[in-house]
């Protein structure tokens, strides 16, 4: 019998929904779109700030824990990563950063052909819809909004952004234009007041696009070396799914390696050890493991801050009604409103630390419980923030069972490179002498972490070891380039040693970007597209 679908496309996130979509669009292919999630969380991922809540909310969200990091003292990190329509993108801060040109001709120079600069300019722009409107930097008309927020930012930002200029920074009014250097409001992907997920940009109504949600992959079909299919678990129970042309998978840096691993392609040693009969001994799957962390100064305000306005039941019932009618206020944006990247010395020739300004501030959770973000701390408070573009800590991933319902093992190995403790000390400094600024000075009445007293290098190291955390862009653990021996797909994607099996999300990242990671991963699923309409 015939496959029912041309293509197979495992996992509805960020890249997910962009291969799909592409695919489907010209109507001559069948394609299955499966998603281990539900198709949504009601006005939670569909409105902005929602994200506050489906952080620690397990239906939408895979709430992954690593194994205890020695570079934390022992702590662990929560990962959330997205399990719905959408994956990420619905339940993320909605960052909208491309990474900055060096990224990627960085990825051309190590073999990979068709990844610089130019072709993914194109890519991106091809995608946008993009509220600075048509340009050499940007495009119009494509699936994903992009909106601008500078006249809806709170207020606040402005003196972060006077007090970037007191450092040296320049103001740019793009911080995606011809370089990401300098200071501005973050855009991000809403559209008319409501969150613009991968899944509401890419996933029309096509009678040539089955999705397929609370339906896990749970291992690929094979004819010899060839990927023929992918067994599933849906709500009628296990049945298998066949695929005509390809197979692409598209589960994350989690769910991809781990699926790869589950149906026997990996490192030999690892399979053998749960019983997996190995189809392709793969060393790199799982392996190269890179994320970015993020260190915070929380400040007590002198000045009204989004506290004020999310805290007390009149502000939330204020903030709510100005959304419901309006689509407008703090619920239409995210909390990141404005930010940056400098260069931390001089003879840097790209900028290596990203800024973050959020106008408000909240206790940060250690462990996985509900605590939305419209729960912020009681006083008026901001955080100001930086995060390293280019860490050298490099983790990985394993599976710990032959179950596919088994959460595989994460070890991100933070810190372990001395490198990255050393950025964040001198990110750390360099927050200190933000905040002496005469724009912020006037405005801080306090520091509240890490606080006065931690002065010296060691005060604050200690400090950067314990409430350092994931900004949640884990990449690069399906690896990209041309040597088979060092990477798991080439530069279209497809998987080193087999036919009919391509992979597309951020797990191919060969290093990782610059910035946010979504929108370099919808770039991932516009590329893939690409390469496989070209091959049909």
């Amino acid at each position: 019998m015939e496959p029912a679908f041309d293509y197979i496309v495992i996992g509805a996130g960020s890249a997910g929904c962009a291969v799909a979509g592409r695919l489907a669009e010209n109507g001559r292919h069948r394609v299955a779109l499966l998603e281990a999630g539900p198709r949504g969380y009601g006005l939670w991922t569909r409105m902005p700030i929602g994200y506050g809540k489906t952080f620690y909310e397990p239906r939408v969200n895979w709430m992954y824990q690593t194994a205890p990091v020695p570079g934390f003292g022992g702590r662990t990190s929560y990962w959330p990563r997205g399990k719905v329509l959408g994956g990420s993108s619905a339940i993320n801060a909605m960052v909208y950063s491309r990474g900055q040109p060096a990224d990627f001709d960085e990825w051309a120079a190590l073999g990979n052909a068709g990844w610089g600069w130019p072709d993914v300019l194109a890519a991106y722009r091809r995608m946008e819809d993009h509220d600075l409107g048509p340009g050499p930097w940007h495009g119009v008309g494509g699936p994903l909004h992009v909106t601008t927020i500078e006249h809806d930012a709170h207020p606040l930002t402005a003196e972060f952004l006077k007090a970037a200029t007191e450092m040296g920074l320049a103001i740019t009014s793009d911080l995606n234009g011809a370089s990401i250097e300098g200071a501005g409001y973050y855009q991000i992907t809403t559209r008319k007041g409501f969150r613009e997920s991968a899944a509401t940009a890419y996933l029309k109504p096509r009678p040539n696009l089955h999705i397929l949600t609370e339906t896990h992959a749970t291992r690929l079909l094979f004819d010899g070396r060839q990927v023929v299919g992918v067994a599933v678990m849906g709500k009628a129970g296990a049945s298998e799914i066949r695929a005509a042309k390809e197979v692409v998978l598209c589960a994350g840096s989690i769910g991809s390696p781990q699926l790869l691993q589950l149906s026997g392609i990996g490192p030999a040693a690892l399979l053998r050890q749960f019983d997996i009969d190995v189809v392709l001994d793969v060393a790199a799957v799982g392996r190269n493991l890179q994320d970015h962390l993020c260190y915070d100064h929380i400040y007590k305000s002198r000045r009204r801050s989004l506290n004020d306005d999310l805290g007390p039941w009149t502000g939330k019932l204020k903030v709510g009604l100005q959304y419901l009618l309006f689509r407008k206020g703090p619920l239409a944006l995210s909390l990141n409103q404005g930010g940056g990247y400098y260069r931390s010395r001089p003879d840097l020739t790209a900028p290596d630390i990203q800024l973050y300004f959020s106008p408000l501030s909240y206790e940060r959770a250690s462990a996985p419980r509900v605590r939305a973000l419209m729960s912020p701390d009681p006083f008026s408070g901001f955080s100001a923030s930086v995060s390293p573009c280019k860490p050298k800590s490099v983790g990985h991933l394993a599976i710990t069972s032959p179950d596919w319902r088994a959460v595989p093992e994460i070890h991100p190995n933070y810190l372990s490179d001395p490198f990255d403790l050393e950025q964040l000390l001198g990110g750390a400094r360099y927050l200190r002498r933000l905040a002496a600024t005469p724009s912020l000075a006037a405005i801080i009445d306090n520091e509240m972490k890490p606080g006065q007293a931690a002065q010296s290098d060691d005060d604050l190291i200690a400090d950067i070891r314990e409430r350092s955390y994931s900004v949640f862009h884990p990449v690069g653990t399906c690896r990209m380039g041309p040597d088979p021996a060092a990477a798991v797909v080439d530069p279209e994607l497809r998987v080193h040693g087999l036919a009919g099996l391509r992979v597309a999300d951020a797990s191919i990242f060969p290093i990782i970007t610059s910035g946010n990671t979504n929108a370099p991963a919808i770039m991932v699923g516009e590329r893939a597209a690409e390469f496989i309409l070209g091959a049909s």
